[in-house]
């Protein structure tokens, strides 16, 4: 039966029930650690990752998903005579936006491919994902879910602490002014990404930063407790849930208990180049 089809990367978080649920197609990335390459969230999980990238002697690397997958399950998809929605991460942080496109115009029916920069990662990336997988149980049209997408990207919010900085320099994402702060002690950056693009908001030192931080984004949500309807935060970390990130959640619950609160673990692809203890929280407003 032909109908509209979600299609994303294993950057974007997401449940399994969720994913379940909405029948969402997810491609993975691959990831290399301790010298052994793996499909994320097929052949490793996420605390599987970080476990390995505690111990690996050398940065991780990630790739983006060979064209030829893409273009299957593009093939796959569009076989019944569905149309696709495929929503990436963004461009400024791999090339699969890039690698999704070429798949789409190569593939048997390029034009019921819709390919999307989600212009973001991790939960936002995903609650993109999410509500264009609502609005198609609710039976919008192509035009109405990529309209939605691009009105929820006005408003998201991406804000990552980055704690230990090591990563995001060897990462280079950054560029040459993450060099100039890593000589700094004890040194913490907020990175956001308006309009696609990594950038440092902020930095400064220790815990009373990182304090601040969390003060700055509790108060945001605040000030827009009525037209937020979900939030995501998203951690690196070897054991557990970090006990700091729970009492977040229960803050955000305790300015609206409406607000739905995600805390999981992000995917390697963000653990990568966030680093040990770095957490981030993504939302937007309606």
């Amino acid at each position: 039966m032909s109908e509209i089809k979600i299609l994303t990367d294993s950057s974007a978080q997401l449940t399994p029930e969720e994913i379940e649920k909405y029948n969402i197609t997810v491609v993975p990335l691959s990831v290399t650690v301790g010298g052994k390459t793996y499909l994320d969230g097929v052949e490793i999980t996420r605390q599987q990752f970080v476990d390995e990238m505690v111990i690996a002697k050398e940065l991780p690397k990630t790739s983006q998903p060979p064209i030829g997958t893409i273009i299957k399950a593009i093939n796959d998809l569009t076989a019944d005579g569905s149309e696709v929605i495929g929503i990436f991460l963004a461009k400024a942080l791999s090339g699969t936006i890039d690698a999704a496109r070429q798949a789409a115009n190569m593939a048997d029916k390029p034009d019921a491919v819709h390919i999307v920069d989600s212009e973001l990662t991790d939960r936002a990336e995903g609650l993109q994902v999410l509500a264009a997988a609502r609005d198609v149980a609710s039976n919008k049209t192509v035009n109405q879910i990529l309209q939605h997408i691009e009105n929820i990207k006005k408003t998201q919010r991406l804000r990552m602490m980055i704690v230990n900085l090591e990563n995001v320099i060897k990462g280079g994402r950054l560029g040459p002014i993450s060099g100039k702060i890593a000589n700094l002690l004890n040194i913490r950056i907020e990175l956001q990404m308006p309009g696609g693009e990594l950038k440092i908001a902020k930095k400064g030192r220790g815990k009373k930063f990182s304090l601040a931080f969390d003060q700055r984004v509790l108060a945001d949500i605040a000030a827009n407790k009525d037209s937020i309807k979900e939030v995501g935060i998203s951690y690196v970390s070897t054991g557990g849930v970090p006990e700091k990130l729970l009492d977040l959640a229960q803050k955000i619950k305790d300015i609206n208990s409406n607000i739905n609160v995600l805390v999981r673990e992000t995917s390697p692809i963000i653990a990568t180049h966030a680093g040990m203890d770095a957490y981030a929280i993504l939302y937007y407003t309606e």
